[in-house]
């Protein structure tokens, strides 16, 4: 049995590759703090350890004899970025290095890093590509822009095999609405099931690439066996498709409001070729599938 560490493993996206791999036979080790992670997302069979990746003295022993790392956890909030930049860059990047020096330290075959569509922050036309230069625009974009930057070096250097998968707002079962990975999908539905209105920041025309969970699982595992990648190649995982913010709040449903905009980029949308290529790639979940699946979930 393969010994595999899921770090941020409590929470909305880690939770979902624990359970995948359960699913394909391996030994799952999730590494939390608990700040923004959920026990009750995780299936019995995976192992806790309720601690904080940015001392690395208590998380290192953990890598020893693991196969496969997937690097989730986060500090991911864009505005608590602009308010703490001190504290998420500790999260952000401190804690990458920890996580990317254990694992080489402890002779582990591959590193997938979940990075971040921010990266690209305002670029001038569309769709998003890799080879793009990158341009982020708040900390938290910067923050894991940096990451991807260190997986890279410690391929180069130490020979880690190590692949960032760029994700492009992810949504699904088990978001948190109060929660960093939320974004604007999990406020509006929370606002809903509460009958306040639907809070839209700007004018609602700006556009978001929205992922399904399900899809971004299957790019994480395909990432970890892959014999395409694991040089440090940077990789979209976007849906290949964008919706506005006002067409979300039609399909969501209830009355809305505006607030001032903030330091965001207007649109998103990936070119998802490279993931074809080197993952064999494909999203499966339709967005609006995806919504109808949600609002069930809350009841509406």
């Amino acid at each position: 049995m393969k010994k595999a560490i899921v770090t941020g493993g409590a929470g909305f996206i880690g939770s979902h590759i624990c359970d995948a791999l359960l699913a394909l036979g391996y030994e799952v080790h999730a590494i939390d703090d608990l700040r923004a992670g959920k026990r009750e997302r995780l299936a019995p069979a995976v192992l806790l350890h309720e601690l904080d990746l940015c001392r690395y003295e208590t998380v290192a022993p953990l890598f020893v004899d693991a196969d496969v790392v997937f690097h989730t956890a986060a500090m991911p909030r864009v505005p608590f970025s602009i308010e703490y930049p001190l504290e998420t860059n500790e999260a952000n990047i401190t804690a990458t290095v920890n996580v990317l020096r254990a694992a080489e330290r402890a002779g582990v075959r591959r590193v997938v890093y979940s990075a971040s569509s921010s990266a690209y922050g305002e670029q001038a036309t569309l769709p998003l590509r890799e080879d793009m230069p990158a341009d982020p625009i708040h900390p938290y974009g910067v923050q894991k822009y940096v990451g991807e930057l260190y997986a890279r070096a410690f391929f180069r250097v130490y020979g880690l095999q190590t692949v960032s998968l760029r994700y492009f707002n992810v949504y699904g079962p088990r978001l948190d609405p109060d929660g960093a990975y939320a974004l604007v999908i999990g406020r509006f539905l929370k606002q809903r099931k509460e009958g306040k209105p639907l809070t839209i920041i700007g004018d609602g025309s700006q556009t978001r690439d929205f992922t399904n969970v399900g899809d971004v699982v299957r790019a994480n595992i395909l990432a970890a066996t892959s014999d395409k990648v694991g040089k440090g190649e940077v990789i979209n995982i976007g849906a290949g498709r964008n919706v506005s913010v006002l067409e979300l709040a039609r399909m969501i449903g209830g009355p809305v409001e505006y607030l001032p905009p903030r330091p965001e980029a207007h649109d998103t949308l990936a070119d998802i070729s490279r993931a074809r290529e080197l993952l064999g790639w494909e999203p499966e979940v339709r967005f609006e599938d995806g919504v109808i699946e949600l609002k069930r979930e809350f009841g509406l």
